[in-house]
């Protein structure tokens, strides 16, 4: 029932209308339009990063309703049709508005958190996400602490995960960012600390060590 709850709180942001809308998709997917019941989930995903973290629980909840309800699958064709759109478009999102393409990858890494095929992350989404965690690790990603931040933090989301589809590529990412940790000029402290945080929890296997929180996290607070 907790679930329910914040969920049903998430959605407060949206008009009275749309709040309708995705109520009565979680409980009653096969009487609304889920094609657009998935570009607004998506088009507030781009503009609220709150939400984008939250998204991918909603998304579930209306694919398991409507999988119980009909046996289909409209909605997740709908969500990863949108999703492959903004992904063929990512370079102009980031272009345009940076805050909109953290959101994005948020969101594009939470559907990969959630959604399941056999009990199985989705093949489909693993190399979306691992090029949007590559362009995060660009050299002009990394001078910019909400880039390095966000990559951060679906590191240690999905990391585990996303290492386990394809490791060559996890071992790709890393050489980027050690290298942007050890050669690269102008990182500001904070990214510094960012990324040996999480060069050193992947090495770790994707654990936080006592001793290593203790540290980065008396480093953050200082």
């Amino acid at each position: 029932m907790g679930d329910t709850g914040k969920e049903e709180y998430k959605i407060h942001s949206f008009d009275v209308e749309i709040q309708q809308l995705l109520k009565t998709a979680l409980k009653d997917p096969s009487s609304v339009d889920l094609e657009k019941v998935a570009n607004v989930i998506v088009d507030q995903s781009l503009k609220d990063c709150v939400f984008s973290k939250e998204a991918g629980r909603i998304c579930y909840t209306i694919i398991q309703a409507e999988s119980k309800q009909v046996g289909q699958s409209a909605f997740r064709r709908s969500l990863l049709n949108r999703l492959q759109q903004e992904y063929k478009d990512r370079d102009e999102l980031r272009a345009r508005s940076l805050q909109a393409w953290i959101c994005y990858v948020t969101f594009i890494c939470n559907i990969f958190d959630y959604l399941r095929v056999n009990n199985m992350p989705m093949m489909a989404l693993v190399n979306p996400v691992y090029d949007c965690l590559f362009r995060l690790a660009q050299p002009d990603s990394l001078q910019k602490e909400e880039e390095v931040d966000c990559l951060v933090l679906q590191l240690h989301r999905i990391g585990e995960q996303l290492e386990k589809m394809n490791s060559q590529r996890m071992d790709e990412l890393f050489s980027l960012l050690r290298d942007g940790f050890l050669l690269q000029e102008g990182l500001s402290s904070l990214s510094q600390l960012l990324l040996l945080e999480i060069i050193e929890f992947r090495a770790a296997d994707w654990k936080m060590t006592e001793a290593a929180q203790k540290y980065y996290y008396s480093e953050v607070t200082d």
